[in-house]
């Protein structure tokens, strides 16, 4: 999933209110609490692209969608604070396993769970919604996310309507969702926001159904009361919610912003009670007094190159561009929230075969290039002969050429720091280009640029979330890479439920994508800084990303 550092405030679609940036808090007037209950404040990201579940593809978005909806698996804390998978929707579910390999689970929905405006949610609101995930004209990033289901594939390239995805309802409240092989992570899948029920007679015939609050209804813990755009989304109980009362705040306002400084001084004027991003000369301050708190994360951020430009169509010009990458000056002196140089794409703490608790994919993959100190003028000679042998000695005739990136203060000193590292050991010319989230998030869907800014966070902890989406003609391949050896991995890796052969496939596509072709340049393992107030207790929070606000309690400061 695209990570809004906040970037963004979460993969829209240049749809929406493109160009607005709010740069200083704009906050509603807060309506009174309850004797039990408090009003919540808090800064993820600016303008979202889509709070459609389908449509959404940024974290800032999904966090939103994870407070107003609701898949047949759902996200709980553990009592120490981490998330981990629980019934949602679903009160149970059977898995069968057929003679072929395939598998069946049939699910059993809750008694009494409903929409927020009352009306009962049926096992056919999930058959519609993952219909149209699947459905091409839906045009969803995430598409492929249920491409483990019978038919997808068939729907997926327009050959079979929708009606023929392997998802029907029994009655309405038994689901059977049929898969071609047994997919280890499809609970993850099942508590994914793009799997989320979206209701039928709102969303046909409606592109702007998540506009008004009288028809983006949800049936998670929290619905919509009003949106401002470029200032506010503001959230209360929905009082048709099955938890309802356990829940927390009476109203969750998330704050749109792109402005790290202003960000901070909500937080620390008291209009926010959390943030993720504050500005980076500002980290070590906050680290020290231990006001700044780090998180795991299973994320990478990385340069994408634009496999079709004509300068960067060359894998040995992308590779001279990554191997000159001083990724422990960036984290070091620039990002300074104790991210780890990447020597791969898939980060660390991503599963390998043995599973949790033993060797990850990153340690059994290796590194492609070498992150030492010691060695980065070695990486340097060599990034400048791969480009000598390219035709450009020392640089010369190589056309100046463009790096994009979003407003961002993090993501601004990056690209300096990347634009000086090229131009002083490649001897190339780059600009710098900046442009909003959500202008910039098509822009790069689309493959108007050269280099862009990029990251991404794991959807469910397996390296399929990192490595399938550069499949040709994937919803998330911003690179626009296509290399039909790649494709056969990713399908060999999703033919077989067996993790020693899957992962061996794995491996073997990312050796194609990072080692031989070069199509990003990963700079470093994502780590996940956040501010909460002392008072605020009860958030909880998944290293894939998403932080959870329902159940927090605040006590007197």
């Amino acid at each position: 999933m695209r990570k809004a550092r906040k970037f963004m405030s979460l993969a829209l679609s240049a749809a929406m209110v493109v160009g607005m940036a709010a740069t200083t808090p704009v906050m509603a007037e807060d309506a009174a609490a309850s004797e039990d209950g408090y009003n919540l404040s808090l800064c993820i990201a600016s303008e979202p692209m889509s709070i459609d579940p389908a449509l959404n593809s940024a974290v800032d978005g999904a966090i939103m969608c994870n407070h107003m909806f609701e898949g047949l698996v759902k996200w709980v804390d553990d009592g120490d604070g981490n998330a981990v998978t629980a019934p949602g929707q679903a009160e149970s579910w059977e898995k069968t396993a057929n003679d072929d390999g395939a598998v069946t689970y049939t699910l059993t929905l809750r008694d009494g769970i409903k929409w927020s405006d009352g009306q009962d949610v049926t096992a056919g609101d999930f058959v519609y919604s993952w219909q149209r995930l699947a459905n091409p004209e839906t045009a969803a990033d995430y598409c492929y996310m249920i491409d483990m289901v019978q038919g997808y594939d068939t729907v997926a390239d327009g050959s079979a309507e929708p009606d023929t995805l392997g998802i029907k309802a029994i009655d309405d409240k038994t689901l059977q969702i049929d898969l071609t092989y047994d997919c280890p992570y499809f609970e993850e899948i099942m508590a994914f926001p793009a799997t989320f029920p979206v209701r039928q007679d709102k969303v046909e015939g409606n592109d702007d159904w998540t506009y008004d609050v009288d028809s983006y209804i949800s049936n998670g813990p929290y619905k919509m009361k009003e949106w401002s755009h470029n200032a506010y989304i503001l959230m209360e109980k929905n009082e048709n919610y099955y938890d309802y009362e356990k829940l927390g705040p009476d109203t969750i306002k998330f704050a749109l912003l792109d402005d790290n400084n202003a960000m901070l001084k909500g937080y620390n004027n008291g209009e926010l009670d959390f943030i993720e991003n504050l500005p980076v000369d500002e980290i070590p301050t906050y680290l020290a007094d231990g006001q700044l708190n780090i998180a795991d994360y299973l994320g990478t951020y990385y340069v994408c190159f634009n496999t079709e430009d004509e300068t960067f169509s060359d894998p040995n010009i992308r590779k001279a561009f990554s191997l000159v990458i001083d990724r422990n000056y960036i984290v070091e002196n620039v990002s300074q929230a104790g991210e780890v140089p990447a020597d791969g794409y898939v980060p660390s703490g991503v599963n390998d075969a043995a599973g949790p608790g033993n060797d990850d994919f990153r340690t059994v993959g290796g590194s492609y290039y070498s992150i030492s100190d010691e060695d980065y003028e070695k990486n340097c000679e060599e990034a400048r002969q791969l480009l000598a042998d390219a035709g450009y000695p020392n640089g010369e005739g190589f056309p100046t050429v463009e790096y994009l990136y979003n407003t961002s203060d993090n993501h601004k000193k990056i690209g300096e720091a990347l634009q000086n590292m090229w131009q002083e050991q490649l001897g190339v010319t780059v600009k710098l280009n900046n442009q909003d989230w959500n202008v910039f998030l098509e822009n790069r869907k689309q493959g108007n640029f050269q280099i862009a800014r990029n990251g991404w966070i794991a959807d469910y902890n397996d390296p399929c979330s990192f490595l399938d989406m550069w499949y040709t003609d994937g919803g998330n391949n911003d690179a626009q890479y296509s290399n039909p050896d790649y494709d056969a991995k990713i399908d060999e890796a999703k033919a077989t439920s067996v993790q020693e052969d899957r992962m061996k496939a794995f491996h073997e596509a990312e050796d194609i994508l990072i080692g031989q072709d070069s199509v990003l340049a990963p700079i470093y393992f994502y780590t996940q800084p956040y501010m909460l107030k002392e008072n605020i207790q009860g958030m909880y929070y998944t290293p894939l990303g998403y932080f959870f606000f329902g159940y927090t309690s605040k006590t007197a400061e």
